[in-house]
Formats: structure tokens, sequence, C-alpha cells
């Protein structure tokens, strides 16, 4: 048998056209921030609990070793170190966050998972940023609820210690997202760790009051932003600061500014992350 087929066929064209996004391609910005929450989320033994034994372990031999009160307050001594301790586990969780996840992907070579996708230098710099955020935010609320049955954690000044957390979380997120751009590998990023990280922690007033310091060394010390971000948050707990409130608000406000615009200048330029 023979097939009969129409003389004439209908062909029917599909016009292509480009997906419209808007000003902010606001799917994409969800899926990567999803993505940075949920890379540390799988390993949150690791990444959230871990922490914790740090924390409980400094929490333990400082206030075996030192008791009485914070200098300048009736608070105890733990009171004020839990604070620093919860501070530093925030700024800590943050910086690893955003530099190891750019610095797996740089030596996995699947960058172009982040770089492909139609996301701008703006939406990379804030899903990164968030997700660091998210994770030393996360950290920060276990370290509370670990040292809670060694000190007195109720904040006297709950949003001022909100506000130095986030802005913590934003700063060291930053960092970490110009350290992971910067390093090739992971020994490039342990030396900004205990080079910079771990000097500027320590000596920032996390396990002392620094106002127990000598001159010049206590006003030396003040010019650490590292101890805005301590000292503002421990006043947000035990109602007590060793500097000006105000003036460490705005400093490590604008620090935050400058440091986020320094990453989307960065991955903007594709410093590192194109070649």
């Amino acid at each position: 048998m023979k097939a009969h087929f129409p003389m004439e066929s209908r062909v029917e064209t599909v016009t292509l056209a480009s997906r419209k996004y808007g000003a902010v391609n606001w799917l994409g910005l969800q899926t990567l921030i999803q993505r940075e929450v949920q890379r540390f989320l799988k390993v949150g033994a690791q990444t959230v609990f871990a922490p914790l034994i740090q924390t409980l372990l400094f929490m333990m031999v400082f206030t075996l070793v030192r008791g009485g009160d914070w200098p300048g307050t009736d608070r105890a001594y733990a009171d004020g170190l839990a604070a620093g301790l919860v501070m530093m586990s925030i700024l800590s969780n943050a910086f690893q966050n955003s530099s190891s996840s750019i610095v797996i992907a740089k030596v996995q070579g699947n960058s172009v998972d982040f770089l492909m996708p139609p996301l701008s230098a703006l939406e990379l710099t804030i899903a990164f940023i968030v997700g660091a955020a998210a994770r030393g935010m996360l950290v920060g609320l276990a370290s509370i609820i670990a040292v809670s049955w060694l000190a007195n954690v109720m904040p006297a000044h709950p949003l001022v210690a909100l506000y130095y957390a986030l802005v913590a979380s934003v700063i060291f997120g930053a960092i970490g997202l110009l350290g992971g751009i910067w390093a090739d590998k992971f020994d490039h990023l342990a030396a900004v760790t205990n080079f910079i990280i771990v000097p500027l922690t320590f000596l920032s007033g996390t396990f002392y009051s620094t106002a127990i310091l000598p001159e010049p060394i206590r006003t030396i010390s003040h010019y650490n932003p590292v101890f805005s971000l301590i000292d503002g948050f421990r006043y947000g707990f035990i109602g007590h600061a060793d500097a000006p409130l105000l003036l460490g608000a705005a400093i490590t406000g604008g620090l935050a500014l400058a440091l986020t615009w320094c990453c989307w200048a960065m991955i903007k330029s594709g410093y590192r992350l194109r070649s």
C-alpha cells in the first residue's frame, strides 16, 4: 500500500525569546542562597555542632582559671566571657562558609556552576554573604544554648546584640568571600586564618576586658575592628561596653558596606574566577 500525504503540510514556527528576569533575578538569587545554606546543613555535625566543643572548652577552662566579676560591672566574669565566645563562633563560621565555598569550587573546577547562570555580580555577592551569615547566626544561636548552663546568657539589650551579630556575620562573610576569591588552594586560606583572623579575634577582648590593659596597648586594641564587634555584642548581653557604642556601630556598619562593595568589585572584574 502506498501512503498518501497531503500535498501541502503546515509548518509552525516558534519564535524564541530570551527570558526576562527584571532588575533582580530573584529565582537565581534564592536558588544560590539555598545552595549555600544546604551545603553546610548537610554536614551539620561538622559545621554547626563541632564548633560548640571549642566554645565549651574555652568556657570551662577560663571560668575555672578566673572567677569574680567582669571589670566595671556586677555581672559574673562567665557572662562577659560567654558573649565574647559566642561572637568568636559567629565570626569564624561566617568566614569559613563563604571562603570554603569559593575555594572548593576552584579546586574542583566547578566555579562555572555559579558563574554561568544569569546572575549579576551583586546577586552573587549577596547570595554568598547571606549564606555565610546564615551559618554564623545559626552557630551563634547554638553556642548561646550550649553555654547557657555555665553563664547567664539572657541579653540586657537584645536588639543591640542582634545588630552586632548580623553585622559581624556580614563582615566576616565578606572577608571570607574576598579570601576565597584570592586563594587558589586551601594553604592560602589557612594563611589568612592563622595570620589575620585568629590574631585579630584573640587580641580583641574575647577573653578579657580591654579596660585592664595598660596604655598604649588599650588604645591600640580599640583600633582593632573585631574589638568593636565583640564590645558591642557584649554590651547587648551584660549592658557594659569598653568604648562608645554608637562609634562602634558606625564603624562596623561602614566596614560591612565597604567590604560588600569590595566583594562586588572583585566578582564583577572576574579576578581569579574566570581565568
